[in-house]
């Protein structure tokens, strides 16, 4: 883990992602006379989660009539329309 200014982050960016990216380093951002740590740069790692086709099988349970229009709710929507 490095510390780094915001001049120097500024100054040398692209060679800065080139290390993160390649060596996995963090770079902790400073600003300030005092050096306050405002952020971090850290190497992106994406999670791969396996997918399981079906995983919710039988625990859902999805009625007969689940397509089936109800005249109440259509006439909030749209008015009577008889």
């Amino acid at each position: 883990m490095k510390a780094i200014q915001i001049g120097q982050l500024k100054s040398a960016f692209s060679s800065i992602l080139k290390e993160v990216k390649n060596n996995g380093e963090t770079y902790i951002i400073e600003y300030g006379k005092k050096h306050q740590k405002i952020a971090m740069i850290v190497p992106y790692k994406e999670k791969k989660k396996k997918r399981i086709f079906g995983q919710l099988n039988g625990q859902a349970i999805i009625p007969d009539n689940f397509d089936d229009e109800c005249n109440e709710i259509n006439e909030l929507f749209y008015g009577d329309t008889q």
